[in-house]
């Protein structure tokens, strides 16, 4: 049982490129933030890669303040899941299944581990199973 089982509404991941499309107005900004600002904060989850990954995306385009920001946006809008060793083994299962790098892997055991659906514009996501593709 995950620490999202019996909530009213699914349990959401939003992938580092919907965080990105998000804060800097990419094409797919308003299918991200329908989503992002029209759900309770306790059905949707951020992978602790995520952070990194945005943080530092934001703060190469836009800059410290604009990263800051965007992070603070994310802890409002979703619950971090941390890094254990429990997710990694799953992860390291996950990229050998799928030939995923380890920042993808990670995201999607974190997924699995909380059930949650990942939302996510990343080609090497589109057609697996828990996934819903933004396009």
């Amino acid at each position: 049982m995950t620490a999202f089982e019996g909530r009213e509404f699914p349990v959401f991941c939003i992938d580092s490129y919907g965080w990105i499309e998000y804060f800097t107005g990419g094409r797919l900004a308003e299918k991200y933030a329908a989503l992002i600002e029209g759900m309770p904060s306790s059905n949707c989850i951020v992978p602790s890669i995520v952070f990194f990954e945005v943080y530092k995306r934001i703060k190469g385009r836009l800059g410290s303040d604009a990263a800051t920001q965007a992070v603070c946006v994310m802890l409002l809008h979703a619950q971090p899941v941390n890094v254990d060793e429990g997710l990694v083994l799953l992860a390291a299962d996950i990229s050998l299944e799928h030939g995923l790098g380890m920042t993808d892997a990670l995201i999607k055991a974190s997924c699995e581990q909380c059930g949650a659906v990942l939302v996510t514009s990343d080609k090497h996501f589109k057609g697996m199973k828990g996934v819903k593709f933004v396009e």
